[in-house]
């Protein structure tokens, strides 16, 4: 059994390595000529959509539903293949404007309207915090199932207040690693190189520990993919997992998540248009950033095959075959490393999502309430550029604060599949403002307002709310009854939608229909109705 203190310190030394590859690659930027290209470390930084969702939850998905995962890839896959061109015409777009982040780039498509700014950013932060808490719900997870006893692998650290609780412990580490790792820049603008570098190197830490860990399953406890299929189909109930085929209305809305998310991510705005220091860069990312996505799931359902034939009947959390399958052949090393690449996979995306935020948070939420405060003289403040770090500093820690308290109150009770699906669908509110504002002139700030806030609304409704209820925070009788008993009205059957599209409709696929067609409705009507 591995020793707390020691997977603590290889984690810790992990980190330290982390820092000397940023601060090196903030050396070599002083050297390398501005506007550069960089494509291969580009596309490795778009790497940072591979998150704890694909190191653990991929596998956990396809444990239970079998191959549902892949849309969440083929979305990524479709856009940078086929649409990078878009892509570039954002970038080029977003460095003739000085865009620092996704609410800039909203904002400034229609007139650079602050209310509209403020919104995306508040949006953006609240349909974050659930995707932050997943990366904390499983990292705990991982080192829970790493200690078998968790206490007792932690020793005296496990009796003091809060610290006993890894996911707190998970959050502070996350919260410093984050401050320290994401504010080192006073100018949003500027690119740094040294922080894309150690996310570039993260996407290969995690890739190859995931097909390290994966090829050790298959062929070293298993006699290979061929030996893996035969076991499989000597048991039905096992084999039926994989054989149920695909619901074609679900993976039409995962898909398109997906497609949207590669783009619409803070995170992934932010590698993909704000640190992008040259527009070619995409065309090379238009084939390698896809050939990363298979490499990375060759063997996921190797993987979730091995995990339901080893552990019957749910006697350990899908999610975490990664790590549990190679504590039972008792390779604790084997473990070891899938934990740091899933430590890796989280904190690259808890470091660029909340940095993207606090940037949003500084901007367009802070800044001009401080640029207002004249009577208080806090504009003749001479260090304007510390005041910035700070602000984006607190924004960081309260983001990671809010998204502890998330996973406390219902991020324990769902798969990382299910909350990672839960943020995906708050974003993709901003797709008709954001792609609407490329090709439509006569969209305007109204339309876009009101088409965010209604599909936000809705998505809290039909997708959030009923999170809280299942968590027992509200009445079950809201989504059997419907508030006041009006069924009509009930979250995950609005409007008796299944009498028209069929009674398999699921939770998912109804939220995201109801609030994408109601901001679609919205934007038009409100941008035509001057």
């Amino acid at each position: 059994m591995l020793q707390g203190w020691t997977v603590i310190a290889i984690a810790v030394a992990y980190i330290g390595f982390l820092f000397a590859i940023a601060s090196y690659g903030d050396k070599l930027a002083l050297k390398r000529p501005a506007g550069h290209g960089r494509p291969i470390i580009y596309a490795l930084t778009l790497g940072v959509y591979c998150t704890s969702w694909t190191f653990f939850g991929s596998v956990g998905l396809a444990a239970k539903t079998g191959y549902d995962f892949l849309p969440i890839y083929l979305g990524p896959i479709l856009t940078l293949s086929l649409g990078w061109p878009v892509l570039r015409r954002i970038v080029r777009l977003s460095k003739e404007q000085n865009i620092t982040s996704i609410a800039d780039f909203i904002a400034a498509r229609y007139g650079k309207n602050q209310a509209l700014a403020a919104i995306v950013a508040v949006i953006a932060v609240l349909g974050t915090v659930p995707y932050i808490s997943l990366q904390l719900k499983a990292v705990s997870a991982s080192v829970t199932t790493l200690f078998g006893d968790a206490e007792g692998s932690l020793g005296a650290i496990s009796s003091i207040p809060l610290f006993g609780d890894i996911a707190f412990v998970t959050a502070v580490g996350m919260a410093i690693f984050a401050i320290l790792f994401g504010t080192r820049h006073i100018d949003a603008t500027e690119h740094q190189e040294g922080l894309m570098l150690a996310i570039a190197i993260e996407s290969i830490v995690k890739l190859f520990a995931f097909i390290f860990v994966g090829m050790f399953i298959t062929y070293s406890m298993f006699g290979g993919v061929g030996d893996l299929v035969a076991q499989v189909q000597n048991s039905p109930e096992i084999a039926d997992i994989f054989n149920q085929g695909f619901v074609s209305s679900k993976w039409t809305v995962m898909t398109i998540l997906s497609i949207v998310a590669i783009i619409l991510l803070p995170r992934q705005f932010h590698v993909a248009v704000v640190e992008c220091d040259n527009e070619n860069d995409t065309k090379k990312a238009a084939w390698l950033f896809p050939l990363y996505l298979i490499a990375i799931n060759l063997f996921v359902v190797p993987i979730a095959a091995a995990g339901l034939l080893s552990f019957p009947s749910g006697s350990v959390d899908a999610d975490m075959f990664v790590v549990a399958l190679p504590l039972l052949a008792g390779q604790d090393a084997v473990s070891l490393i899938a934990f740091i690449g899933g430590l890796s996979a989280a904190t690259a995306m808890v470091i660029i999502a909340t940095v993207a935020l606090s940037i949003m948070v500084c901007n367009d939420l802070v800044m001009p309430i401080v640029l207002r405060g004249k009577p208080l003289g806090i504009v003749l403040r001479q260090d304007m550029g510390g005041l910035l770090l700070n602000i984006r500093r607190t924004a960081i820690f309260f983001i990671i604060l809010l998204s502890y308290l998330y996973y406390q109150v219902i991020g324990s009770s769902f798969a990382l599949a299910s909350i990672g699906l839960l943020s995906f669908a708050a974003i993709a509110q901003f797709a008709p403002a954001f792609f609407g504002g490329l090709v439509w002139r006569r969209a305007t700030a109204r339309g876009a307002i009101a088409g965010i806030m209604t599909g936000f609304g809705v998505w809290a409704y039909t997708l959030l709310l009923p999170s809280f209820i299942n968590s027992g925070w509200f009445s079950a009788e809201i989504l059997a009854a419907g508030p006041f008993g009006i069924e009509l009205l009930r979250p995950q059957q609005l409007f008796n939608i299944q009498a028209l599209l069929g009674p398999d409709l699921d939770p998912l696929t109804h939220g995201v229909l109801w609030s994408l067609v109601l901001n679609f409705v919205a934007y038009v009507g409100f941008s035509l109705s001057r």
